[in-house]
């Protein structure tokens, strides 16, 4: 049974609201104060998802309770929220214990510049799976709108005015914004070569650039045991004897960076370390002289071929571009469209009347 709408026209906000206020419903919550009262199609799903389910709700996990509060937060904003994929098991997977940006120790609701938050990396996307980044809420606020450019100008900006920090954020920490960006934005094969590995990509976040997927490959495994044996099979994988002598010299000038910085038993240290050592001109200029030898399908290729024998760390998957931003709503920069979905007294697919 369908039920009627009682407003003339529904549109994708409207339809989305309502299934968000369902949503609250099925798992037994209320959204906060005020919007569970005020008249909305947010209020229309709850009280009709309330109808419907009773008691018979399902169990408001944190990871579901987080879900929720992402997609009423982008509701409100107008953001849109891909929901194939974008599911409280996602959340869950991108989850991180401290910020890349500023490396301080994430907290849960404290209201301080600490705690965790979501973050579309690419802000002319909405949210949606392979564009969402963990960071605390100081540098999601100063990263703001900033994309790899504006990002980058910054970083140049300040050094240029021998400034340690701006914006909120140190010079440092804006250079990491700008790399991270730069995951998720196309780039020329011969820049995104010239960009050192100041963060590793978070997990689950797309990479566009093809050299950059092979640039964190490489870095990623000095972070598990076994890494010489895998690296060695890994360089017999390179095309020509120029492409695997140059990249000796590069893994030649990284490792000991990483290794001055100690014995890392804890992973993110461990992380931080092999970030910090991209930060070495030597470093950055010997990988710049191995990859400007592949070309950016040669790069994808000889990843697949890694992965294909088990030389990754973790799980490479590679889609085609057409699907690599699906869901993300490029056409209107990561808002709802203002399309009208209904009419008049056109059907809502729910089973319970909307009470009013």
């Amino acid at each position: 049974m369908t039920t009627a709408f009682a407003a003339t026209t529904l549109t994708a906000h409207d339809q989305i609201g309502f299934e968000l206020g369902w949503d609250y419903a099925h798992h037994g919550l209320q959204p906060p104060v005020p919007y569970a009262d005020e008249p909305s199609a947010l209020r229309h799903g709850l009280r009709a998802g309330a109808a419907a389910f009773g008691a018979r709700t399902l169990p408001p996990t944190r990871p579901v309770r987080k879900w929720l509060q992402l997609r009423l937060h982008a509701w409100l904003r107008g953001r849109s929220v891909e929901l194939v994929q974008v599911t409280p098991n996602h959340l869950q997977q991108i989850e991180a214990s401290h910020c890349p940006i500023t490396r301080v120790a994430l907290s849960v609701a404290t209201l301080h510049g600490s705690d965790a938050s979501v973050d579309r990396v690419r802000n002319d996307a909405g949210y949606a799976a392979g564009n969402l980044a963990v960071m605390s809420t100081q540098a999601n606020h100063a990263k703001a709108a900033h994309g790899f450019r504006d990002a980058l100008r910054i970083v140049r900006d300040l050094e240029a005015a021998n400034a340690d920090a701006g914006g909120g954020l140190t010079v440092a920490q804006w250079a990491r914004v700008a790399v991270l960006c730069s995951f998720v934005e196309p780039l020329s094969h011969e820049e995104a070569s010239a960009l050192p590995l100041l963060v590793l990509p978070p997990n689950r976040l797309r990479l566009f650039n093809p050299v950059q997927a092979l640039q964190a490959f490489v870095s990623r495994q000095l972070l598990t045991p076994g890494w010489s044996q895998r690296v060695a099979r890994f360089e017999a994988l390179l095309p020509g004897k120029p492409a695997r002598r140059a990249f000796q010299m590069f893994f030649h000038a990284l490792l000991p960076r990483v290794l001055e910085a100690g014995r890392c038993d804890e992973p993110q240290r461990a992380r931080w370390a092999v970030e910090d050592a991209w930060r070495n001109p030597l470093v950055i200029k010997r990988w710049r002289a191995f990859a400007r030898l592949l070309t950016a399908a040669q790069c994808e290729a000889v990843l697949a071929r890694a992965a294909a024998k088990g030389l990754a760390t973790q799980r490479i998957e590679q889609i085609a571009d057409a699907q690599a931003t699906e869901g993300w709503n490029l056409a209107s920069r990561g808002y709802v469209p203002h399309a009208v979905v209904a009419r008049s007294v056109d059907t809502i697919p729910h089973q319970a009347p909307l009470p009013l």
